[in-house]
């Protein structure tokens, strides 16, 4: 066997390792057989919420256990396909089994990092909130590309996109804009993107045609999950009802149903502007109690954050990823290094390379942090 063939083997058989510790291989037919148990009950839907979570466990379980499965025996069939090509002279076989283990890899070590999504809220929906910095139109435009760029890869991903508020720009762009993301682990891989985003380019609205830079703040916390209570008293809030308005007059209601709470302990203020009064308080209402538990997720995590946090960028504060256009075009990563100079690719939504290194990133460093205080 080929040294190359017998890398892709080992990383393979490292991956397999991987996702059976994470989902407890030994136990996982055993626990399957309790979740069918269980979701025979005749009682079960008397608790919709209980039933739903029981639902999804059992299909997390069950999908963790078929891609083990495939990919096991994946490898098992090509290598088995190599030993006989090898053996018979079918340099053909040999070919066809390689290429297909070539495949398996980047299959595999997707999969990897999907299982590498187990914090409390990773398989939860998500807000996405986009804010244009200090710049004016420049800044405005460069916020509508980013939205646009959001709404690209989360289509991509079979995401269900909702805009649930959005601020015009004076003369171009948006000034701030917040979308509800819908989809399995929308939030756990979202969350890497939140921070500081710049942009450096030739201005489409300098004559003088100069390099401006422009930056944006993206700002991303879970939906809070139906099982979790997130307490917010009358007295804590602030509700305010204002006329809303959309860019180039899309969007645009002559009643006051725009809602904003503002949540006085803290200064969050939530706005939504896209439905009825009525709806428009309620997905307020659960904007911020999503936010406010993005803030417990904050304090629970801080003191691992610390020890595994990027240090070499502290010198760009929160700035995570420089877009850059001219005089060259390259996409970088401020906390992981990962650049590419298909600067129109990412623009389109192709934004996985990054969030996958940051969650890879992240996985390296809690668990270094947390082996260093069991020692």
């Amino acid at each position: 066997m080929r040294s190359e063939t017998q890398n892709n083997v080992d990383a393979i058989t490292k991956s397999l390792k991987l996702l059976a510790q994470r989902m407890d291989w030994e136990t996982a037919p055993h626990r399957l057989e309790e979740f069918d148990a269980m979701i025979e009950a005749p009682d079960l839907w008397n608790d919709p919420a209980k039933a739903q979570k029981l639902m999804r466990e059992r299909q997390a379980l069950l999908d963790a256990v078929s891609t083990y499965r495939m990919i096991e025996a994946g490898l098992r069939d090509n290598v088995e396909l190599i030993e006989l090509g090898e053996m018979e002279g079918d340099q053909e076989i040999v070919a066809e089994a390689e290429a297909s283990l070539k495949s398996l890899v980047d299959i595999a070590a997707a999969k990897e990092l999907e299982a590498l999504l187990d914090g409390e809220a990773d398989g939860n929906d998500t807000f996405l909130e986009i804010n244009a910095g200090a710049g004016g139109t420049e800044s405005c435009d460069w916020a509508s590309m980013l939205a646009r760029m959001y709404v690209r890869w989360a289509e991509k991903k079979g995401y269900k996109v909702e805009l649930q508020s959005e601020t015009a720009g004076e003369e171009a762009g948006i000034r701030s804009a917040a979308y509800k993301i819908t989809g399995q682990n929308a939030y756990g891989w979202l969350k890497s993107e939140s921070g500081v985003h710049r942009l450096v380019r030739i201005s489409p609205y300098d004559s003088a045609a100069r390099r401006h830079t422009s930056f944006c703040s993206v700002w991303v916390y879970p939906v809070v999950d139906d099982n979790i209570e997130i307490v917010v008293p009358d007295s804590e809030i602030r509700i305010d009802t204002y006329r809303s308005s959309g860019a180039g007059g899309q969007h645009v209601n002559t009643t006051d149903s725009a809602v904003r709470i503002t949540h006085l302990p803290t200064g969050i203020v939530v706005t939504s502007s896209m439905k009825s009064q009525h709806q428009n308080r309620e997905i307020a209402m659960n904007a911020l109690k999503s936010r406010l538990y993005q803030m417990e997720l904050d304090k629970r995590n801080a003191e691992i954050n610390a020890q595994h946090a990027a240090k070499g960028e502290a010198g760009w504060g929160n700035q995570i990823r420089s877009y850059v256009l001219q005089p060259y075009q390259m996409v970088k990563d401020l906390r992981t290094g990962v650049e590419t100079s298909d600067t129109q690719g990412v623009l389109d939504g192709d934004l996985d390379r990054f969030m996958a290194a940051t969650l890879a990133m992240d996985v390296a460093g809690k668990s270094r942090a947390e082996a260093t205080a069991e020692d």
